[in-house]
């Protein structure tokens, strides 16, 4: 089996109202009782987040982010089949876990993960 699907995520202009929207719509618990106010889903089959973006005017994504056990091996090999590095390694405040991002040759954002522990 290959690295594994281990976290999705929505990021919107309004976080509030995507938490309160995805879970009415599918049911899910949704814990924002953060300094981020970042929506935790713990119920939906992988984890995921649900939150507003790093600026008021960013339009949003949707991603998943695959399991890896070296954030910056990846994103290295990511460049070298002609994708791009948009952040990364870079570790989560308060946390063990490690995100990098990029996007592929066609632009899709994709996330990276290492949760040490």
């Amino acid at each position: 089996m290959g690295q594994p699907v281990v976290h999705f995520e929505v990021i919107g202009k309004d976080g509030e109202q995507l938490q309160r929207f995805y879970a009415e719509l599918f049911g899910w618990k949704i814990d924002a009782d953060n300094p981020l106010k970042y929506g935790s889903v713990e119920d939906a089959g992988i984890t995921g987040g649900i939150g507003s973006g790093p600026a008021p005017d960013y339009g949003g994504h949707v991603t998943f982010y695959v399991g890896v056990a070296d954030v910056e091996a990846a994103l290295t090999k990511a460049e070298a089949l002609g994708g791009r590095r948009l952040f990364g390694p870079a570790p989560v405040p308060g946390t063990e876990i490690e995100l990098g991002q990029f996007t592929d040759p066609e632009g899709h954002l994709i996330g990276l993960m290492k949760s040490v522990g």
